[in-house]
Formats: C-alpha cells, structure tokens, sequence
C-alpha cells in the first residue's frame, strides 16, 4: 500500500542510516583514540581492570625508582668498604715492617696516621641522598640498624602490600659515634697484654723490641687482620645485596612490560580491523543515504495518478 502519511520504506531507511552514522563515529573515535575501551561505557569490566593495572604500573615505576636509589646506597657503600679494606691491608703491610727488630716505628707510626685519617674520610664521605651506612651514630634518636630499600608493590584482590629488601648495617659500619663504640674499625681489640687498641687509633710508636711489646705487636697484626676479614665479609654481604636489587630492578622492568601488554589486549584497537570497518562503514552510509533518497522519492510517483 502506498500513503502520503506513511513512508514505511524512508523510515527503514533512516533506521539503517542511524545505525551506521553510529557505528561510523564509534569506529571513528577508536581510531583517533587508539582505544577499542576507553571509557567505562565501551566496557565497564575491561575499563575497570584496565584503570586498575595501569595505577598498579605507576606505582611499579615509583618501586622502580626507589629501587635505583637502594642500588646507588649500596654501591656508595660497597665501593668505600673495597677501599677501606685496601687501606687497612696497607696498614698491615706497616705493621708486619714494623715487626722488624731495629727499625724505627715512629716514622712508620706517621704513615699510618695518615692511612688512619683517611680510612675516617673514606667512611664519612660514603654517604649517598643523606644515608651513610658506614659511619654511624647507634645512639643517636630514630636510629635504625636494618635498612630496607622498596622492591615490590602485590595486589592481592583489593588490598596491597609492599616488599622491601633488607639489609642490616650493624655487620657493615666501620665507625660508630656511640660511647661504646663497635664498628670495625674503632672497637676494642685484645692486646697480648691487659690493654686494647682500635684500627682506627693504634699506635706503635712507643713499641720496643721487648718480648712483650713485640707480642702487642703481633696482637695488633692479628687484630687489623681479623678487621680485613670482617670488612671482607661486609662487602661481600652488600655484593649480595646489590645483586639482589638489581634482579629485582630487572624483575620489576619486565612485570611492567607484562602488565602493559595484558591492559592493551582488554582496551587496544586492532588499527588494521577498524581501519578496514571505516572504510565499509564509509560505503553502508553513502548506500543509505541513496536509499533514504529513492525512498522520499517514491511518494512523488503517487502525483503522476492525479494528472
């Protein structure tokens, strides 16, 4: 039936029309964007977990960050301790000369004060963003002797928790402000006599070649070698620890690659399936308007029955 009131055909026609200039500007808005979800409304599950991993990502660049700071602490504090001990085994070497029955120990004295002097330079220009884990105040308020350095951000349903990395800096200090002091190199040591004596302020100066002060000697040769063996083992407990961090470092790097991958599968366009939708969309609608066209058109044959 044919009516002037009615275009069934135009309406139809407009319908498909409608429908294709909105699919036509969806696909037109994932290309721009680059998004197949970018807001909630696209996809209120894949937005939702998207949203969430990429907050998790930044906060995984923060640990990221603070991870390169534990790193550049611990390699402060390793690379002084590997020069401290090669201060002290020259101490050493001073010592055992100094072993030699007849030679003069005040001279050899005035070197190690100076090898002495900088072993307490070394220790206090190791200090890195205002952390020096090798000279130290125990006694001071807040002190804390485990240092931890953030490596991991979890979460687990809707809560969250941060890892850190620890390490105890009470088996690295070589100086300690403390009234008793205990780092490596400025705690008491036996002497063979009743006394002690420090790496940090031996002296032999006033040393004879009388049995017993070549036994002090030999004490203090014993006392600065058991030093070299303890900072040895320090150092090697934060070559461990930087190893550690930099796994972590290397761990962190690639869960953010993964994570980043995951949120594109939920939320990226496929440019090459949409670019190819747009141009089929592109062809739907000048259809539709051709047919929107002949269906308006159509009501003015029904003129030519009244001629």
């Amino acid at each position: 039936m044919s009516s002037i009131r009615t275009n069934v055909a135009a309406m139809t026609a407009l319908q498909t029309l409608t429908q294709t200039n909105k699919e036509l500007e969806q696909t037109q808005n994932r290309i721009s964007t680059g998004y197949r979800v970018s807001t909630a409304s696209d996809n209120a599950a894949y937005w939702s977990i998207a949203t969430t991993m990429r907050s998790d990502n930044k906060a995984l660049a923060t640990v990221r960050d603070a991870l390169g700071l534990g790193k550049a602490t611990v390699d402060v504090a390793y690379t002084a301790l590997e020069k401290s001990i090669d201060v002290v085994t020259e101490i050493k070497a001073k010592l055992v000369a100094a072993r030699e029955p007849g030679v003069d120990r005040g001279k050899i004295q005035s070197e190690i004060n100076e090898l002495q002097n900088q072993l307490q330079s070394i220790a206090t220009s190791a200090s890195f963003s205002g952390e020096n884990w090798l000279s130290v105040d125990s006694s001071a308020a807040g002190y804390n002797s485990t240092k931890t350095v953030v490596a991991s951000f979890t979460r687990t349903g809707n809560s969250v928790s941060i890892g850190t990395i620890s390490i105890n800096i009470n088996n690295i200090k070589l100086f300690d402000g403390n009234a008793a002091a205990s780092g490596i190199l400025d705690k008491d040591r036996a002497l063979a006599s009743a006394g002690t004596f420090t790496v940090a302020t031996l002296d032999i100066s006033g040393l004879t070649d009388a049995a017993a002060d070549l036994q002090d000697l030999e004490a203090i040769i014993s006392g600065v070698d058991a030093a070299i063996t303890e900072m040895t083992t320090a150092a090697s407990d934060l070559g461990a620890g930087k190893k550690r961090i930099e796994m972590q470092d290397d761990f962190i790097s690639a869960l953010m690659d993964a994570i980043d991958r995951g949120v594109s599968q939920l939320v990226d366009a496929d440019m090459n399936a949409e670019s190819t939708r747009l141009k089929a969309l592109q062809t739907q609608q000048q259809l539709g308007v051709q047919a929107l066209s002949i269906a308006n058109a159509s009501s003015q044959t029904i003129l030519s029955l009244f001629r």
